[in-house]
């Protein structure tokens, strides 16, 4: 029985002191499949989203780099064919929202011309409490599933 004490001790130490869990690739996507699939927007503009790859329709494509979900934006490279700012780096922020289905998130091209990944993810980040105006003076894009 002494000896066992010391062995649960350790034990218990050891999975305490554990470094935190990734985030995998796949466990990130799970979290985000409600802003995964084909959307429209408030404007009538068809999206395909998926973990790798948001695309406007007919021919804009952001290929995504890393999502941070806990606040709520992905960082992308705007594709090298897109018909502006090839190339360069976009910050898209997501918010969800309550009571305006069909809409159930919106989101905002924060940053679309960025040079680098990282002024893409700190040069601005759009304002949630104020949705209707919160993207650089305009609202957020409402974003709806299609069936």
């Amino acid at each position: 029985m002494k000896k066992i004490l010391p062995i649960t001790g350790l034990l218990l130490f050891l999975v305490a002191c554990k470094a935190p869990a990734k985030t995998t690739d796949n466990q990130t996507i799970l979290t985000l499949s409600s802003v995964t699939g084909n959307f429209t927007d408030d404007y009538g503009i068809r999206y395909s989203i998926s973990g790798k790859l948001w695309m406007q329709h007919p021919n804009i494509k952001y290929h995504i780099i890393r999502w941070n979900d806990k606040e709520k934006y992905l960082i992308a490279r705007n594709d090298t064919n897109n018909p502006s700012e090839a190339g360069l780096y976009t910050r898209i922020d997501y918010m969800f929202f309550q009571h305006m289905e069909p809409f159930t998130w919106g989101f905002c091209l924060t940053v679309y011309n960025a040079k680098t990944e990282k002024e893409a993810a700190t040069k601005a980040q759009a304002d949630r409490q104020n949705p209707k105006i919160g993207c650089g003076g305009f609202p957020f894009s409402r974003m709806k599933r299609l069936e």
